[in-house]
């Protein structure tokens, strides 16, 4: 019975990196699932890193690493994540000198989040045609 919790757990971290990191599409679906379960500022946040990570101009990379932060880390915001103290601790620091890896820590925490808790949830709803 272990082997089988295993197989699928493996199963299901190879289906969650395929679809919400390479594929699009699979992040679409994957978003519209976590904006029924009120937790969509997860992904976006993930795709507003992967967006981070492509930029390659330093004054760009400031500002969307400013904008990230407003819109997802501070305290202030709506659609502000779920960071252990540790993390924010280290995205707090890593604002002093935004880079492309400014929030990495922070985007691996929600990527793993969003990979055991939401992700299981999702693969099991019924399937239904786009549209």
């Amino acid at each position: 019975m272990v082997a089988i919790i295993r197989e699928s757990h493996e199963e299901q971290t190879w289906l969650f990196e395929n679809s919400i990191e390479k594929l699009s599409v699979g992040q679409k679906y994957f978003a519209e699932f976590l904006k029924g379960e009120y937790s969509d500022e997860n992904i976006l946040f993930w795709q507003a890193c992967e967006e981070l990570k492509r930029e390659k101009n330093a004054e760009k990379i400031e500002e969307k690493a400013r904008i990230i932060y407003e819109d997802f880390i501070s305290i202030l915001s709506p659609k502000e994540v779920s960071l252990d103290s540790r993390v924010r601790e280290i995205v707090n620091t890593n604002m002093s000198r935004p880079s492309s890896a400014t929030f990495d820590e922070a985007q691996n925490q929600i990527y793993t989040l969003m990979q055991r808790d939401s992700y299981p949830r999702y693969i099991f709803l019924p399937v239904r045609s786009p549209g």
